[in-house]
C-alpha cells in the first residue's frame, strides 16, 4: 500500500481540488512520466532549454490558469491565484527536476509587480502573454549589489514625453532569455531618495534589451542582461516611489513560499530511490537496511520529510487566510524558506550517507537531487537573512499572544487576492500571534512533544531573563543561534497543528519530535560556545539540553513505514 504521506505518481489523485485543477495537476504528472527517466536525466545533463516543457504548459494553459488572479481573468472561472494548488504544482516540479520549477518560479516573481500594479494596460498585457504560454522574469538583482535595492544602478532618464530611457544591467535573472515581460527595478536620475524608485515592464525581444549570458551551467537560464537607452513608455510603468520598493519586497514574500514545496518534491523522489537501493543491496550477507545505523538515518530522513510537509501544508492556510489584520504569514513564510529548505538538505544528506557512491551515478535522480537541494536555502534571501527576519517576531510570538479565530484548512477554490495588496513592507515587530502552547498541549501526552515543550518554555525564560543586551544585539552570530532555537518552536507548532487536522499517526509524530529535541539541544550547545555568550547565557544553554525519550517499539513501527517505500515507485524508463 502506498504511503499516504508522500507524493507517489502511481497513486496521485488530487481529488480535494476542483476538476480543472485536478486535471492539470494529473496531466503534468503524466507528461513527465510519459517522457521517462532517461530523457529527464539527459535533458538535465545536457543543459537543454525547456522548450518541450513550456510547449506542454502553453498547450494546457497551465501557467495561465494557475497564475492569473481572478481580477485579471476576464471572467474565466478556472483562473485564480490559489496558493494551495500552486504549492501542489511546486511539489510536482521539484519531484521531476528543479529546472522545470525554476522557470515557473521566476515567472511568479516576474508577475508579482504586475499584479500589484494599478496599471490596467500592463495587467491586461501580462494576462494575454500568459494565455499565449509566455514566461516572465524579475529584474531586481545586480552584479555589484545583489538584491540590495537601495543601491540599484538601473537608471531611468526622463525623455520629456512622460516616459524614460533606461540604461543599466541586471544579473542573476531567471528566464531573462525568453521572458515576454520582465519586471525591472530601477531609479530615476532626476529624483533623489526612495521617491525615485521605479518598477517597469520590459520585453526581452526589444532591440535595446541585450542578453549577455547565462551565468550558471544549467538548463535554468539565469541571465545577465543589459538595457541600453531602452524606451519606457508611461504604460510600461508599474510602480513609482515607495510603492516600487514595497512591490519588490512583497513579490519576494509571495515567491519565496514556493521554495519549501519544491524542496519536498526533490526529497520525495530521492527517498524512493535511496530506500529501494538500500533494501536491495546486500553487504556481508544482509541487506544494507539490516544495519541499525542505516535504519536510524533513513527513519530520521523520513520523519524530517514528513515534518517538512506538515509545516508547509499548514503554512498554506495562514497564507490564504491573511489580511490587513492578520499578517502571521510573514513569520511562517520565511520559516518555510529557511527551515523547510535546510531540513531538505538534512534529508538528502542522511540518505546519501546510506547509499554513498550510488548517489553520484548518472542514471539516478538522486545525483541531481543532491546538487539541486543546495540551491533552495540560498534563493530569495540567504538562510541568515531569513533567520534574522524570523527573530523580529520572537518576543510577540513567545510571550504576547493574541486571540484569533481558528484558521481552517484552506483547499477551497478561492482567489488569494490579499497577496497583491499586502501594503507597506514594515511594522513586523507589531504583528501578534495566537498562543503557540495550544498546539503543544494538544499532543502533550506524547513524550517527545512534551520534551520539546519544556525546551520551548525554557526559551521563554531565556528571552525574559538572559536576552542579548544592546551590545550583543549587534552580534549577528550570537543572534542567529538564538534564532535557530526559536525557529524550532515555530516549526513544531505548525507541525502539531497540521497533525491534529490530519490525524497523523502518533508514532510518526513522536519519532519526529525526538529528532527535533536533539536538534534543539544541538543549537543550545552551539549557543553555549559562542564567543560573546555571557556566563548566564552559557548556563541557560546547557540547562536547556534534553535527551529525547527513546522507545524502540515506536521506532520499529516507524521503520516499517520507511521499509515499505522500497519498490513503491520507480520512474518509467
Amino acid at each position: 500500500m502506498a504511503d499516504q504521506l508522500l507524493f507517489n505518481p502511481r497513486t496521485y489523485d488530487p481529488a480535494h481540488f476542483d476538476p480543472e485543477t485536478r486535471r492539470l495537476l494529473r496531466a503534468t504528472v503524466d507528461w513527465f512520466e510519459d517522457r521517462g527517466k532517461r530523457r529527464l536525466i539527459e535533458d538535465y545533463r545536457s543543459r537543454a532549454w525547456l522548450a518541450d516543457f513550456l510547449a506542454f504548459a502553453a498547450k494546457e494553459g497551465l501557467f495561465a490558469t494557475f497564475l492569473t488572479p481572478a481580477s485579471a481573468a476576464d471572467g474565466h472561472q478556472d483562473k485564480r491565484w490559489d496558493t494551495a494548488r500552486i504549492a501542489a504544482l511546486n511539489e510536482i516540479f521539484g519531484f521531476y527536476g528543479l529546472d522545470y520549477w525554476y522557470a515557473w518560479q521566476v515567472t511568479i516573481l516576474g508577475l508579482g509587480p504586475v499584479w500589484q500594479s494599478d496599471n490596467e494596460t500592463a495587467r491586461a498585457r501580462a494576462a494575454e502573454l500568459l494565455s499565449q504560454g509566455e514566461v516572465f522574469a524579475f529584474g531586481l538583482s545586480e552584479k555589484a549589489h545583489g538584491a540590495d535595492i537601495y543601491s540599484t544602478d538601473m537608471l531611468l532618464e526622463p525623455d520629456g514625453d512622460g516616459g524614460f530611457r533606461a540604461t543599466g544591467s541586471k544579473y542573476y535573472i531567471g528566464n531573462g532569455n525568453a521572458a515576454g515581460l520582465v519586471s525591472v527595478f530601477g531609479r530615476r536620475t532626476d529624483v533623489e531618495g526612495p521617491d525615485g524608485y521605479v518598477f517597469f515592464a520590459a520585453d526581452s525581444r526589444h532591440p535595446a534589451y541585450h542578453l549577455v549570458k547565462n551565468v550558471v551551467d544549467s538548463s535554468k537560464y539565469v541571465s545577465e542582461f543589459r538595457l541600453e537607452d531602452y524606451p519606457v513608455a508611461a504604460e510600461d510603468v508599474l510602480h513609482t516611489g515607495r510603492a516600487a520598493f514595497d512591490a519588490a519586497l512583497n513579490t519576494v514574500n509571495v515567491g519565496k513560499f514556493n521554495l519549501c514545496t519544491a524542496s519536498i518534491g526533490i526529497c520525495e523522489h530521492a527517498m524512493y530511490e535511496a530506500v529501494t537501493h538500500a533494501q536491495n543491496r546486500i553487504l556481508y550477507g544482509r541487506p544494507v537496511t539490516a544495519f541499525p545505523h542505516v535504519r536510524r538515518e533513513l527513519t530520521d530522513a523520513y520523519v524530517r520529510l514528513v515534518g517538512m510537509k506538515l509545516f508547509s501544508d499548514r503554512a498554506v492556510d495562514y497564507f490564504r487566510s491573511a489580511g490587513p489584520d492578520d499578517r502571521r504569514y510573514l513569520l511562517f513564510n520565511p520559516m518555510t524558506k529557511m527551515k523547510v529548505t535546510t531540513e531538505g538538505e538534512k534529508v538528502i544528506d542522511l540518505m546519501w550517507d546510506v547509499i554513498a557512491a550510488k548517489g553520484f551515478e548518472k542514471d539516478t535522480y538522486f545525483a541531481q537531487a543532491a546538487t539541486e537541494i543546495r540551491g533552495l536555502p540560498k534563493l530569495e534571501g540567504t538562510v541568515h537573512v531569513n533567520l534574522a527576519l524570523i527573530l523580529k517576531f520572537m518576543g510577540n510570538h513567545l510571550l504576547n499572544p493574541a486571540e484569533y479565530a481558528p484558521v481552517p484548512t484552506r483547499r477551497d477554490a478561492a482567489d488569494d487576492a490579499f497577496l497583491f495588496r499586502q501594503g507597506p513592507a514594515r511594522g513586523l515587530g507589531a504583528i501578534r500571534f495566537h498562543d503557540w502552547r495550544a498546539a503543544y498541549d494538544a499532543f502533550g501526552h506524547l513524550p517527545n512533544v512534551a520534551r520539546l515543550r519544556e525546551q520551548a518554555d525554557a526559551l521563554c525564560e531565556f528571552v525574559t531573563t538572559a536576552a542579548p543586551d544592546e551590545e550583543q544585539s549587534r552580534d549577528l552570530d550570537l543572534l542567529l543561534a538564538v534564532g535557530q532555537l526559536f525557529a524550532l518552536v515555530v516549526h513544531g507548532q505548525l507541525i502539531l497543528e497540521q497533525a491534529g487536522l490530519t490525524s497523523l499517526d502518533e508514532d510518526v509524530l513522536d519519532e519526529l519530535f525526538a529528532v527535533l529535541v536533539r536538534d534543539y539541544s544541538a543549537h543550545a550547545v552551539e549557543l553555549h560556545g559562542k564567543d560573546s555568550a555571557t556566563a548566564d547565557q552559557q548556563r541557560w544553554a546547557l540547562s536547556a539540553v534534553r535527551r529525547p525519550v527513546i522507545d524502540t517499539d515506536r521506532s520499529a513501527r516507524v521503520w516499517q513505514r520507511v521499509e515499505a517505500l522500497a519498490g513503491a515507485y520507480e520512474m518509467a524508463p
